[in-house]
């Protein structure tokens, strides 16, 4: 067995340096030798990428087509929206100089002070201000909406704590940006991307998340609501997996982005944006992964079939490849990604634990006896099974099995969550059960105030107002007043 794999810690005995060396020893980031960021590496980045040609094709499915706005802001901007500026102000990097020059002693160089910006600029924190400014001059009439953008691109926020892919300085995302004609078209619109979002991350993640709105306490800082998904990781707390905000007209009076609607008078246009970022890279792990591992779902997998030629010499090596290379060829035209590792370089027992430790999910063994046999060794890496089966026909199997996997992923994670998912009416009882992790569908009386205190007496956050859970009137759990409907509550990465 690998030495990565036998020094990776265990779920239960430390689940967050269980996380930690994941990433690390799968290959997929490591620490940079700036404050709070990453570098990702080739392996993790494929993972990524897969995700991000998926995510776009689906933004594009809805008409919504990519554009690139610049990374610095000038800082009058973001203070054009009152909310917005503060939400944003305590994580803002800025830029005050444009020029370096070595320093008189020889010690190295120093900002120059003559070099100083008339206005300062920040490093986008997220784009809404350089958009909207943007908008204004491509919006006169009716006719010009709606317009549907998305750019890819890196955002800088100053965390004090970070983590890699959950919560980084910098980090890679995207973000939508609409602009409408109607209140009620803005408002479908950022509802329509945030069911994008759950369809990617149920069907190609194979992550549940719960769709709801979040409280005013917890929404996007120059938002009137704002819509999220949330996932449940294998320790019971909750990953906000991706959100979409309906903006208003908030933006647009902020900028002064007006249009001339069809009866012809000047509006306000209304407004959304939306996002999804490097952060579904620890969901990814954290949902699925085991003692042995990351597992990954086939339909994200950078390799979906590694093929391991098990031999003593060249030549049966040779003969191995030539049976081993049509079924490569078949894989690959059933659209499957497959890597034959038949690389002299290390032992099958390392390559074994090592495409284990990558989440590799199907690994087929094949050496000298399997030739003369007709059969072939299958792992799969949900359930570390193995099995025997006939060469003839291997591709079509392994292509089934893919999906089975995809679907037998998913089915745990939402039976996790199912179990750890709590109906609790008593305030007593949730403080001595959210130590455990969960979800609580608990009563909440609608104020700021009681939701304060849910969250300082518990490090637990109300995470959403779930959309499928039916009115239910009661009383709030802490005040005993009155509550419409449950909310989720728990705590939260």
């Amino acid at each position: 067995m690998a030495k990565e794999l036998k020094d990776l810690t265990k779920r239960k005995d430390n689940y967050s340096q269980w996380y930690n060396d994941l990433v690390i020893k799968a290959d997929l980031a490591e620490q940079s030798p700036v404050r709070g960021c990453m570098v990702i590496k080739p392996y993790g980045y494929a993972i990524w990428e897969k995700m991000q040609q998926q995510l776009d094709r689906m933004f594009k499915e809805t008409g919504v087509q990519n554009a690139y706005f610049p990374l610095l802001i000038p800082k009058s901007f973001l203070c054009k929206e009152a909310e917005h500026v503060e939400g944003f102000a305590k994580e803002c990097a800025v830029v005050t100089h444009y020029r370096l020059k070595n320093n008189p002693d020889g010690s190295g160089v120093v900002v120059d002070p003559e070099a100083k910006l008339e206005e300062e600029l920040i490093i986008r924190p997220t784009s809404e201000t350089i958009i909207w400014n943007t908008y204004r001059n491509w919006i006169n009439s009716y006719r010009d909406l709606p317009i549907l953008c998305n750019q890819w691109a890196n955002v800088m926020r100053w965390e004090m704590r970070t983590r890699m892919f959950l919560r980084t300085a910098e980090f890679l995302w995207q973000e939508g940006h609409t602009a409408h004609a109607t209140s009620e078209e803005a408002e479908a619109k950022a509802k329509q991307m945030l069911n994008v979002y759950s369809d990617f991350a149920e069907k190609y993640m194979a992550v549940p998340v719960v769709k709801g709105v979040k409280t005013a306490n917890e929404r996007f800082a120059g938002a009137v609501d704002t819509y999220t998904i949330e996932a449940m990781m294998q320790d019971g707390k909750a990953l906000q997996s991706g959100t979409s905000h309906f903006l208003g007209q908030n933006f647009a009076k902020a900028f002064d982005v007006t249009f001339v609607n069809k009866d012809n008078k000047p509006e306000y246009v209304w407004a959304t944006s939306w996002g999804v970022s490097t952060r579904l890279m620890g969901a990814l792990i954290m949902t699925h992964s085991d003692d042995n591992g990351l597992v990954l779902p086939p339909h994200l997998a950078p390799i979906q079939v590694v093929i391991v030629p098990i031999y003593k010499n060249n030549e049966q090596r040779d003969e191995i490849s030539k049976t081993v290379l049509p079924i490569v060829d078949q894989l690959r035209g059933l659209g499957i990604s497959v890597k034959y590792d038949d690389a002299d370089n290390r032992r099958p027992g390392f390559k074994f634990a090592d495409y284990e430790l990558k989440g590799v999910p199907v690994r087929l063994a094949i050496g000298a006896r399997d030739i003369e046999n007709g059969t072939v060794e299958i792992m799969r890496r949900d359930t570390l099974e193995k099995e025997v089966k006939p060469l003839a026909g291997i591709a079509e199997y392994v292509s089934e099995l893919l999906e089975k996997i995809q679907q037998n992923i998913y089915d745990k994670a939402l039976a996790m969550r199912k179990s750890k998912t709590y109906v609790v009416d008593s305030y007593e009882e949730f403080k001595e059960k959210i130590e455990d992790g969960g979800f609580f569908l608990c009563h909440w009386d609608g104020t700021t105030e009681t939701e304060e205190r849910i969250k300082e007496e518990t490090k637990a956050t109300i995470r959403c107002i779930p959309w499928d859970e039916p009115d239910e009137p009661g009383v709030c759990m802490v005040t005993g007043k009155p509550s419409a409907r449950r909310v989720i509550i728990a705590r939260n990465y």
